[in-house]
């Protein structure tokens, strides 16, 4: 693979993690996806209460879901709608 210029985000990388680069651009899409995914998460660090209150939230949305509490909008009509939206305002 062809390594693309420096983009100016990378002015700033040590030699050092200049190379890793070098070496994750050559891996197939899927290992570099995997590989962006694993030093995204690296960087998340949420706290203990943000995880827990983020995870009852899910469990609620769930309930409210599985209960029928809250119905779902089929995507077409979502599109349809935003669109109209974007386009008047």
């Amino acid at each position: 693979m062809v390594r693309k210029p420096s983009l100016p985000y990378n002015l700033f990388m040590t030699h050092e993690a200049d190379e890793l680069l070098k070496k994750a651009l050559a891996l197939s899409p899927g290992e570099r996806a995997e590989l962006a995914g694993s030093l995204i998460e690296s960087l998340d660090e949420a706290d203990d209460g943000v995880t827990e209150a983020w995870n009852e939230e899910i469990a609620r949305r769930i309930e409210e879901l599985d209960t029928g509490k809250v119905k779902t909008i089929p995507w077409d009509e979502v599109r349809r709608k935003v669109t109209a939206k974007l386009r008047d305002g």
